[in-house]
């Protein structure tokens, strides 16, 4: 980051409101929206940043701009947002959803009215999580049934 980049990030959040919307019309070359005054602050240093080490691609532009035009037409949902929309996982009676945690292997088997982890009945997944991990947790999210990555590196 070059000084004056950092000079510039470093004064922002003592300006007042008049001199940040003198910023942004320095930095911008339009007339600043009605926003809060940390928003402000916190345009400025993106636009700071931005000037000096590039923005995005025209082409990455183009890309967002017809991500949003698409997803404000509620007539036709955007076909990339529903093939990425995660599908919900059916859980049959009998399967077996297993986990390590705390140096342990923990084998949960789901019944017909909820699921069974060490000899004890359960209503919800997120309770037996919460039981063995001693802290709250997302059941599906804990047993890796979501879409988010890395889940079952913790612990």
């Amino acid at each position: 980051m070059t000084s004056d980049l950092a000079s510039t990030l470093a004064v922002l959040p003592s300006l007042s409101t008049v001199e940040l919307r003198a910023e942004w019309r320095r930095l911008f070359r339009t007339t600043p929206p009605l926003i809060s005054r940390d928003l402000l602050v916190r345009a400025l240093a993106h636009r700071a940043q931005e000037l000096t080490h590039g923005g995005l691609t025209k082409a990455t532009q183009r890309r967002l701009r017809d991500l949003a035009e698409a997803g404000t037409d509620a007539d036709t949902p955007h076909a990339d947002a529903a093939a990425s929309a995660p599908r919900p996982v059916t859980l049959s009676p009998g399967a077996r959803l297993v986990r390590e945690w705390g140096g342990r292997t923990h084998v949960v088997t789901v019944t017909a009215d909820g699921f069974e982890h060490d000899g004890q009945r359960y209503r919800s997944l997120s309770h037996v999580a919460s039981t063995i991990t001693g802290a709250h947790w997302s059941g599906p999210r804990f047993f890796g049934l979501t879409g988010t990555r890395g889940a079952a590196r913790h612990g």
